[in-house]
């Protein structure tokens, strides 16, 4: 039985992914934290978490597409 390789744009591809899926689960995090707070400050360190996530899901998603290009 042959074992069939993966190459490193499949392994770059992959790897996207599961940082993709990495990300989604923390913008999901810090939504719900801000969600769960009052404390003034608190929350301005929630949204400012979540731009920052958002940033990074952006840029990880114009990568992925430049593997489907």
């Amino acid at each position: 039985m042959k074992v069939k390789r993966k190459t490193p744009v499949q392994l770059a591809k992959e790897q996207l992914m599961n940082e993709i899926e990495a990300v989604q689960q923390s913008l999901e995090t810090a939504h719900s934290n801000f969600e769960n707070v009052c404390d003034p400050d608190l929350i301005d360190s929630y949204i400012y978490e979540m731009n920052a996530i958002s940033y990074r899901y952006r840029y990880l998603l114009r990568q992925m597409r430049g593997f489907e290009s």
